[in-house]
C-alpha cells in the first residue's frame, strides 16, 4: 500500500538530482551514481513507511547502513552511499526542507584501502614498443602515450577535442570532475606518437569531428573502445597484467612521486580536489624505497652464503 505523502521522497530526490546537474554540472555517470545510491535509501524509507527524508532519523541511517551490509554491500559501497545521503541532506538544509542531516556521525564499515597497482619503466616500454604504422595503430599508441604521459582520467581523454592541445608548447586542457579544467604538460613522446596520429586522423574521421580520438566509425571514440584495445595491446605486447586506463594513470602518478617528492604537484596533476587521495600513492613510493634500503643499506643487507 503506498505511504501517504510518500510523493515527498521522490520529489525532493528529483530536485537534488536536478540540483546535480545545471548547478553543479556533475557529469550524467557522476549523477547516475547519486540516483543509484538514493533510490535505494528512498525504497528503503517507504519500505519502513516513512513518508519524506526530513522523518529519516540518525538512528534508522544506521539500521538501514546495517540491512545493506547484510545484503552483501561492500565497505567502499556503503562509504559511497552515505556520502551520497551526506550530499542530499546538506542540499535539502539549504532549501530549508528538513531541519538536520541524519547521515552526519554515522559511518560505515572501515575499508581496507587496497595499494593501486602500478607498471614499472621496463614493462611501460615493453607495452609501448608498438610495432604498427596502421591508423588504429598508430591512434591506440598515442592514446597510452598521453595516458601515461599526463595521468589523466579515461572520461577527460574521451572528452578532448584537437583544440585542447598545443603541441608546440606540449600542453594539454582537460575537464575533469565538477566541469573544472587544467592545464597538464604532455610529455615528447606522447607529443611524437599524438602528431603520427594526427597525420593519419582524416582517414578515420568523419567530416568536421572535433573529437583527437574517433573509433571507426568515424565518431568521437568510447569507454568501451579504449577499454577494449588496452586489453588487446596488453596480450598482444606481453604485458605482465592487463593494461586499463587507470593503471596508467597510477603508474604516472607513482613514477612522478617517485622522482620528484612533491605531493602537492601529483595532486594537482591528478585532479585530485583534496590531497588525502593522492597520499595513497606515498605508500607506494615508501614500498620502492623500503626495496632500495633493503639492497643498499650496510646493516640491511642479507649475509650471502659462504
Amino acid at each position: 500500500m503506498a505511504v501517504p505523502n510518500s510523493h515527498l521522497i521522490s520529489e525532493w530526490l528529483g530536485s537534488f538530482l536536478d540540483h546535480l546537474t545545471h548547478e553543479r554540472r556533475l557529469s550524467p555517470r557522476t549523477r547516475e551514481s547519486y540516483a543509484r545510491d538514493l533510490q535505494a535509501a528512498a525504497s528503503w524509507l517507504e519500505q519502513q513507511q516513512i513518508v519524506n527524508w526530513g522523518h529519516f532519523t540518525q538512528q534508522q541511517v544506521r539500521h538501514y547502513i546495517a540491512s545493506r551490509h547484510r545484503q552483501g554491500y561492500s565497505p567502499k559501497s556503503l562509504h559511497r552511499e552515505l556520502s551520497s545521503l551526506r550530499s542530499l541532506y546538506n542540499y535539502l538544509l539549504r532549501e530549508n526542507l528538513v531541519q538536520a542531516n541524519p547521515a552526519l556521525g554515522v559511518r560505515a564499515p572501515k575499508v581496507r584501502r587496497k595499494l593501486p597497482t602500478t607498471l614499472d619503466a621496463d614493462q611501460l616500454n615493453q607495452l609501448l614498443n608498438i610495432d604498427d604504422n596502421s591508423p588504429i595503430g598508430l591512434r591506440d599508441r598515442a592514446i597510452m602515450e598521453l595516458f601515461y604521459s599526463s595521468g589523466m582520467r579515461l572520461a577527460e581523454l574521451i572528452a578532448l577535442d584537437i583544440n585542447h592541445l598545443d603541441l608546440n608548447e606540449q600542453i594539454v586542457e582537460v575537464t575533469g570532475k565538477g566541469a573544472k579544467t587544467r592545464l597538464l604538460p604532455v610529455g615528447r613522446k606522447a607529443v611524437e606518437a599524438i602528431r603520427e596520429w594526427l597525420q593519419v586522423r582524416g582517414e578515420m574521421a568523419s567530416d568536421e569531428e572535433t573529437a583527437l580520438f574517433v573509433g571507426v566509425r568515424g565518431r568521437r571514440i568510447s569507454r568501451s573502445t579504449i577499454q577494449k584495445q588496452l586489453h588487446e595491446w596488453s596480450v598482444r605486447q606481453g604485458a605482465p597484467r592487463n593494461i586499463h586506463p587507470h593503471l596508467l594513470r597510477h603508474s604516472f602518478a607513482s613514477h612522478l612521486l617517485e622522482s620528484s617528492g612533491d605531493l602537492r604537484a601529483v595532486q594537482e596533476l591528478l585532479g585530485h580536489a583534496n590531497i588525502s587521495t593522492t597520499q595513497i600513492y606515498t605508500h607506494l613510493d615508501f614500498q620502492h624505497l623500503s626495496e632500495v634500503y633493503d639492497k643498499a643499506h650496510p646493516r640491511a643487507k642479507k649475509k650471502s652464503s659462504e
